[in-house]
């Protein structure tokens, strides 16, 4: 009986918690079978509510202990509902230099969420998709890492300011 109770308290918070998120306008993640494959890109359908309000936009980022660089590098695309595409190559420190994963979270999954763009306005109206992959490379090698291991979900958030 006790545990049910406590139980039924940390439900109740961790609900308090996620239901208090007043800033979120789109929250998203996508699943990322067992390694991220270099070709294989995260779209997101996005639908704005407004043309006139500034937004900032992160990509969400869980991963595990596996991932072992210290940085990510990432092309994250945006397509407008009239056809206009900006593509944006970025780079994001995902260790600490003892080699520690950043993020948040008490289990081996880290969660990061990670700046893309800060007070967007969405001026045309429709749907508007954001492509992301990874554009991962070793030292000292020309081609790729084609699978990337240990990223589980990659999101992507768009918030009020």
């Amino acid at each position: 009986m006790r545990l049910i109770s406590v139980c039924l308290i940390l439900f109740s918070i961790a609900l308090m918690m996620v239901s208090c998120d007043s800033n979120r306008v789109f929250d998203e993640y996508k699943s990322v079978p067992n390694v991220w494959h270099k070709d294989s890109i995260t779209s997101f359908k996005i639908n704005p509510p407004d043309s006139i309000n500034p937004y900032n936009l992160f990509v969400n980022l869980r991963n595990t202990n596996v991932y072992k660089y210290n940085n990510l590098f990432l092309i994250v695309e945006m397509v407008f509902p009239h056809g206009k595409t900006i593509a944006d190559t970025l780079e994001y420190k995902m260790a600490d230099p003892s080699g520690k994963l950043l993020g948040t979270g008490l289990t081996d999954i880290k969660e990061n969420k990670l700046w893309y763009k800060e007070g967007v306005v969405f001026k045309e109206v429709g749907e508007y998709t954001v492509n992301i992959q990874h554009a991962m490379r070793e030292n000292g090698k020309v081609n790729g890492v084609v699978e990337l291991e240990g990223v589980t979900d990659v999101g992507f958030r768009i918030e009020k300011p």
